[in-house]
């Protein structure tokens, strides 16, 4: 069994930054490919960014282009979200999810373990 858990979240005005982690345990993690997602109230889930196995490859939403970092650790079993530059419709709980088939990609149903969430909430 894959477990994931994140944290980092929390209130930052617009314009700050927070980082998250998601601890990852249970099978060779190392080869899932890992992504980030994040629900608002209201709205369905989307897709956020996302990093290969080898964290050779990641892919982003067109919003977060340039302000939003995605990395993983490996050795620590760890992937990070890196957001600057937060805006208040950045505002959502953010859930990791490991995708065992290893492809990265930006579907949702391609994510076989997700995570309970950690909320990030961003005041004007």
């Amino acid at each position: 069994q894959v477990q994931l858990v994140e944290s980092g979240g929390g209130l930052v005005q617009a314009g700050g930054s927070l980082r998250l982690s998601c601890v990852v345990s249970g099978r060779t993690v190392s080869r899932y490919a890992m992504g980030w997602f994040r629900q608002a109230p209201g709205k369905e889930r989307e897709f956020v960014a996302a990093i290969s196995w080898s964290g050779g490859r990641t892919s982003y939403k067109d919003s977060v282009k340039g302000r939003f970092t995605i990395s993983r650790d490996n050795v620590q079993t760890t992937v990070y979200l890196q957001m600057n530059s937060l805006k208040p419709e950045d505002t959502a709980v953010y859930h990791c999810a490991a995708d065992t088939l290893g492809l990265g990609s930006s579907t949702a149903t391609n994510y076989e373990y997700w995570g309970q969430g950690t909320q990030v909430s961003v005041s004007s």
